[in-house]
């Protein structure tokens, strides 16, 4: 079997249709990477509600928001108060979650599930999926019409996001303007705390 994870933002859909996108594309295990597995917006995603739903339709549910979720309790993967993507994917609790993956994807159709509908604006994306294309794993966005994104053409809309013409940039390549988008667009949608951290000279790349 093809090393493929998918992932899926929930949004404000109803069970049903949830579902109905989730069987569209085999989906077997629905792997929770939300920190915090409930929604005061959309209740019906809270993780026990959730779990019993995707039971009946014989999909199985897994939390791991310790591991792979935004927001995190190591204060080492804060700068100023927010979470830096580069220092949370190097703690061991994310490692871990990355090679759980890894060891249940060939006999599983895993999606990686958090809250938000455009891939683009969830850490699913920008962080974790970010680590597994590095590792060669394909992954798939399920969008909300049901079709699929591939990353590399969602990476291709966030390009188009953060520079006007990215076939016109003569100054650098195409893998450093992805790494700086990869950058701002993390800065941009980080958690932020509000709890005082310990102050850090940090450069945003821009």
């Amino acid at each position: 079997m093809t090393e493929t994870v998918f992932t899926i933002g929930h949004s404000s859909h109803d069970m049903d249709y949830f579902v109905g996108l989730l069987k569209r594309h085999s989906v077997s295990v629905v792997c929770d990477v939300r920190s915090k597995p409930y929604s005061r917006r959309n209740n019906q995603f809270n993780s026990g509600q959730l779990r019993n739903a995707l039971f009946g339709h014989g999909i199985s549910y897994i939390f791991m928001g310790r591991e792979l979720g935004a927001r995190s309790d190591d204060s080492s993967c804060y700068v100023n108060g927010k979470v830096e993507y580069q220092r949370l994917a190097e703690t061991e609790p994310f490692r871990t979650g990355i090679q759980w993956i890894r060891e249940h994807i060939c006999e599983n159709r895993i999606v990686l599930m958090c809250a938000e509908k455009d891939p683009l604006e969830c850490h699913r994306t920008i962080l974790t999926s970010r680590s597994l294309v590095a590792l060669g794993i394909t992954v798939h966005h399920i969008l909300e019409n049901a079709k699929l994104e591939s990353h590399n053409s969602a990476i291709e809309r966030l390009l188009s996001r953060v520079y006007k013409d990215p076939e016109t940039d003569m100054f650098r390549s195409r893998a450093e303007m992805v790494e700086d988008a990869y950058a701002i667009q993390s800065a941009r949608i980080a958690f932020e705390t509000d709890e005082p951290q310990e102050l850090e000279i940090w450069t945003q790349i821009g």
